[in-house]
């Protein structure tokens, strides 16, 4: 059994500059029972370098994994499949977390481990200004699903997620050939039905959206990684908790991506369970697809 409760895992591509920081808030954390796994995601500015140096220093335990580059969604299947630890928190590269983070953690995690159905915890994201990333939970500590409280709840923004390592596990992010971007809430939908979470209204992470992030790269990005988009609007679109007005949204990018993705109307309208959905937003769904075409496409 290893001996520490939480794994950080941070994927990063080319970010030797802001590693740093983050690494220097690990430092100073109350609770020092983490690991922190690395895995480079094909970096050419040091990062490697960086990462031994600090290995050497023996502050905090550090696990460094190289791979070709390939997108987030590779390199968090490459170590997610690596962590032993009953607790993985995901945490970007440009990204940093508060002294007592991993103290808060732990102590919601030693109250609610024993709770039958969970996957793991939600906590807040703040800026580094102080202020919620979009919202706080409008109930502290409410055990829900994904889908439930978040999706439903209209509750935007980014949060905190950290999940059980066994769980986690069961639910790898798909590869679609060459494609570098598969957004993560395809995987918390899955997850959200058979598993629920603790929402708690405390910061546990820090973010700054960066250029070059990608959060920041927006539709050029999806557009790049077609069948990852349509793959995860259409795990909305089947899943019958959602509730109508997304997945209103959803059929517009299911027809959308699906375009980019270079699928016929008759598959996407075939695999769809929303047909009529389908057939009422073709024609806007087509107009953004050739308008999004000339925008971002060149």
């Amino acid at each position: 059994m290893n001996k520490y409760q939480i794994t950080i895992i941070t994927p990063t591509y080319n970010r030797a500059n802001t590693l740093p920081h983050l690494y220097e808030s690990l430092l100073k954390q109350t609770n020092k029972s983490f690991l922190w796994l690395i895995i480079d995601d094909g970096s050419s500015d040091g990062t490697e370098t960086l990462a031994e140096s600090w290995k050497a220093e023996q502050r905090i335990p550090i696990e460094y994994k190289y791979q070709k580059n390939g997108g987030k969604h590779r390199a968090l299947n490459l170590g997610i499949a690596m962590i032993d630890t009953e607790l993985t928190f995901i945490v970007d590269s440009d990204d940093w977390l508060p002294e007592n983070s991993i103290e808060v953690i732990l102590r919601y995690h030693h109250k609610y481990k024993n709770f039958s159905g969970l996957c793991g915890y939600s906590f807040l994201r703040f800026y580094s200004d102080g202020k919620v990333n979009e919202a706080f939970f409008p109930e502290n500590e409410k055990i829900s699903t994904y889908v439930q409280e978040r999706i439903n709840g209209g509750i935007g923004g980014d949060k905190a997620e950290v999940f059980y390592t066994d769980i986690l596990k069961k639910f790898p992010f798909p590869v679609f050939g060459e494609e570098k971007f598969v957004p993560e809430d395809l995987i918390w939908v899955q997850m959200s039905g058979p598993y629920q979470m603790v929402h708690i209204n405390e910061c546990v992470y820090i973010s700054d959206y960066l250029e070059g992030g990608l959060t920041k790269s927006g539709k050029r990005m999806k557009i790049k990684s077609p069948q990852g988009m349509t793959a995860r609007a259409d795990v909305y679109l089947k899943d019958k908790r959602v509730n109508r007005k997304t997945k209103i949204k959803m059929m517009l990018l299911y027809i959308i991506y699906g375009h980019f993705a270079e699928k016929s109307d008759k598959f996407l309208f075939t695999h769809t369970p929303e047909k009529i959905w389908y057939m009422l937003e073709w024609i806007p769904g087509i107009m953004l697809y050739f308008l999004w075409k000339r925008r971002y496409q060149k």
